[in-house]
Parts: C-alpha cells; structure tokens; sequence
C-alpha cells in the first residue's frame, strides 16, 4: 500500500505545479499592468493601444484563471443498494478489505469504464465520493474480474489520488481556457511552454497511481483476476465503439430498444468482431508503450508490472458481472433517457436482437429500394459481373442528394438492400446476427448480399451467378417493388 511519504510526496508535486500556473499567470498579468503604468509613470504619456492590449490581455489572464463552480451532472442512473443488493454485496466486501469507506452514490454509466472522483465542495473539499460502473464494462467481466477492477478503483481513494483530482482538474481546466483565450498571441507562448510541463508531469504522476492502485488490487482480488479483468476491459473498449455504431444506433433511429448489454456480449462473441479484437490485443501486448501524455500504463506494462499472471487462473465457468444487476431492460432504458431525450427514449420500443431484421432493417432497406428506384430498375443478378459499379453510385446520388458520400460505396449499400428485399420477397430468411454479415438463406442457398462486389472481384463471379442460376434467380429485378 501507498506510503505516507508517497501520498504526501504527490500532494506536493501537485500543489507545486498549481502554484506554478498561478504564479505565472498572475505575473504575466502583473507584467502587462506594469508596463502602461511605467510608461505614464517615467515618461508621462500613454500609448492607447498599447494600453488597451496590455489590460485586454491582463484581464483575459486573470478572467480565465478563476475556478469555475464544479456542476456535478449525474452521468447515468443512480444504483441503489435496495434494488442491487448483490452489486452493493460486493461494493462492500472489497471497501472492508481496502479499510475505506463506500462511495455516497453509485452510477451506472455508458462506457467500457470503472471510476471513482469527489463531487461537489470547494477543490475537493466537503465533497462527497461517487463511483461510476459501465454498463457494457458489466457485460464484459466476470464476477471476480470486476472484484479486482473495484478494488482498483477503491485504491484510488486509498492512496488519496481522488483528492488529489480537482486540484489538477481545476487548474487543467484554468490551463486549458487561458490557453483557448489566447490563441494565436504571442502571450500563449509562456503558456503553452508550462502547459507541456504541467501535464507531462501530471500525466506521469497518474500513471503511477495507476500501478499503487493496481498493486493493491492484486493484493486484494488476485493478480490473475486484475489481468484478466485489465485484458477483458481493453478488448471491450475496443469493440464498443463499433457495436454502438454498427448495430445499436440504427435500431435506436428506427424507434426500438433492443437489449443493449445482451447485444454486445453478441457482438463480441461474434467471430470476426472476436479476431478482430484479439488481433488488437495481441498487437498491444507486444508492443504496446506509454505516451507522455497517457493518464494510464499501456496493457502490457500493467500486466508485466504484475508479474504477467497466468490469465487461465481467472477464467472459468462463473457469471458475467451484469448477473449483480437487477432489472437489466429497465436500467438500459434509464440510460438511454438520461444520455439522450426522456421523451425519446421512454417511446422506444423493445425488440430482441433476433427480430431487428424484420422489425427495423428490412423496412429501411425497403425504403431506400424505393427512394432509388430509377437507377436501380431492370437491374439483374445477372448483369452484376458485368456491372459499371461507380457509374450506378453516380446515378444514385444524383437520386438521393447523398452529398459527400462516396459512389462506390452507395453502389455497394444498393445492390445488397435491393437484392435483400428481392430475396426475401421470393421467400428467403433473413438472418442479421450480430457483429455478422447480413444473410438470406432457402433450401441450403445462403448469400451474403453486403459487399458482393469486393468479395466476387476476388474469388470471382462464376459461383454466385451458377448458384443464383439454380435457384431460378439470375433474373430478378432488383428494382421492383
């Protein structure tokens, strides 16, 4: 555990490079005041627009450096202990083993993330301890993973990294709007010059927070658990931002709710999200390296500071972390509402992940077919390999005013909307797991409709058009409705 000498030896690197801002600040604001001064005080006369820059600039200095109110806004809905008694269960038995308190409030939040900050008070003071949870991080680990990912947390607030936070924050954000106040005068230099020392410094300071919290954590859940939860978490991240893209927010804009965390364990799951994801990993625990300015250690670091655990230690058949949860739809649903319009998302409709393709991708690919009927009229399967693709994507962005998007790529969307809706319409299923290609399937034909023609380009024509050939299919116009 962190040492006396170490926390106080953090508090006043920190409070040194805070007092450093301030003190330039308010020089440079003392310097600019001086100099009409000086010169009406020895040479009895002013230049105005002298003056007038000096003060502006002075005034800038000091308007931008006074700290601002910290509005705490809730990030997510509130967990309560009542309702989520074994998350709290949890939440409790790693407090004790870390001899700290449990934080006031507890949030559900929509990021592969685990935090821990004060709230509130002056500069950290008076403030009350509020953790957040994501809801996709949930997804992602087991019990025993996110065991050691809160006793992280929670040495964060043991090594007294949390009250050190608004101190930094506050005067990174002073920086940050000094720096912004100032653009492209010569006065940001000095300013630009400590803001690159303060946050290399500072950013180095976190990352050794990290490894104190990280020691602890292996202390108190095991080091396999943390690595494997550390590995866990950075795949995740990886994959969100594209499951959320790709396959939520479409559903989201056609008015449905599906099962948020239910559908990235799909899509994580899913064989080419899995190898794209482990690739990544894989590439970062070779060769993964801290930044300057990184606030964390990158993955392999953390994981060679533990020694490099035997990660089969942490796996095993045991429940994902959302089994803590109560009432999974109904807290999506409260997310939803505090991340966007309350009115929006209480209107939602739920859907499961396996009806999305009926309910809310069939009709929009149905409605773009009739958006862009013209271009697409009379074209057949058949004429596909022979087809002036850009051409097409030209002609269907004249139809639709799709400004900025390129022609290839909306002759591609095209051909696999309308070629699903044909198909379906001859009596194929439609098939949209996901993280997966779009299927359609009959009587042991399955055909990927998405992508054909960078697909066919490279393993070639012949067996798609036989196959179609044989299904008496080579002739649909993708263009009827």
């Amino acid at each position: 555990m962190p040492s006396n000498r170490s926390i106080a030896s953090r508090a006043l690197l920190a409070l040194a490079l805070m007092a450093g801002f301030y003190l330039l600040a308010l020089g440079i604001s003392a310097g600019l005041v001086w100099v009409p001064w000086a010169e009406w005080h020895y040479f009895h006369r002013i230049h105005p627009k002298l003056a007038l820059v000096c003060l502006l600039g002075a005034g800038t200095i000091l308007y931008s450096i006074v700290p601002r109110p910290d509005r705490f806004e809730p990030p997510g809905p509130r967990l309560i202990a009542a309702r989520h008694p074994r998350l709290f269960a949890e939440l409790n038995r790693t407090a004790q083993a870390v001899d700290q308190e449990m934080p006031a409030e507890v949030y559900l939040v929509p990021d592969v993330n685990a935090f821990v900050t004060h709230r509130g008070g002056l500069m950290g003071l008076g403030a009350r301890r509020v953790m957040g949870l994501g809801l996709p991080l949930l997804q992602s680990l087991r019990v025993s993973e996110l065991r050691a990912v809160i006793a992280h947390e929670f040495g964060h607030y043991h090594g007294g990294d949390v009250k050190l936070g608004p101190w930094i924050y506050k005067t990174q954000s002073a920086l940050v709007r000094t720096l912004g106040q100032l653009s492209e005068s010569i006065l940001s230099k000095p300013f630009e010059w400590y803001a690159l020392l303060f946050f290399k410094i500072s950013q180095a300071v976190s990352r050794h927070q990290e490894y104190q919290a990280d020691a602890l954590a292996a202390r108190v859940a095991g080091a396999a658990a943390l690595a494997a939860g550390l590995k866990a978490t950075h795949a995740a991240a990886i994959a969100f931002q594209p499951y959320w893209r790709e396959e939520v927010a479409p559903v989201l804009d056609a008015g449905y709710l599906p099962p948020l965390a239910g559908g990235f364990a799909r899509f994580l799951a899913a064989p080419q999200v899995s190898a794209r994801v482990d690739e990544e990993v894989a590439e970062e625990l070779r060769s993964g390296e801290s930044e300057p300015f990184d606030s964390h250690p990158a993955l392999r670091e953390r994981l060679a500071a533990l020694g490099s655990p035997d990660l089969s230690l942490a796996t095993g058949e045991e429940p994902t972390a959302l089994s803590l949860l109560d009432d999974v739809p109904l807290l999506e649903k409260q997310l939803l509402a505090q991340l966007a319009d309350s009115q929006k998302a209480r209107a939602l409709k739920p859907v499961a992940w396996d009806d999305v393709g009926a309910a809310v991708l069939q009709p929009r690919w149905s409605a773009f077919v009739g958006e862009h009927v013209g271009p697409l009229r009379g074209l057949t399967p058949a004429q596909l390999a022979s087809l002036d693709w850009k051409a097409l994507g030209r002609k269907l962005i004249q139809v639709g005013r799709h400004e900025g998007v390129e022609a290839l790529a909306l002759a591609d969307y095209a051909v696999g909307a309308a070629l699903t809706v044909a198909l379906v319409r001859a009596g194929f299923a439609l098939e949209t797991p996901v993280g997966a290609p779009v299927r359609v399937s009959r009587e042991g034909f399955t055909l990927e409709p998405f992508g054909l023609r960078e697909r066919c380009a490279k393993e070639g024509w012949e067996s798609l058009l036989v196959s179609l050939r044989g299904a008496g299919l080579e002739d649909l116009d993708l263009g009827r409705l």
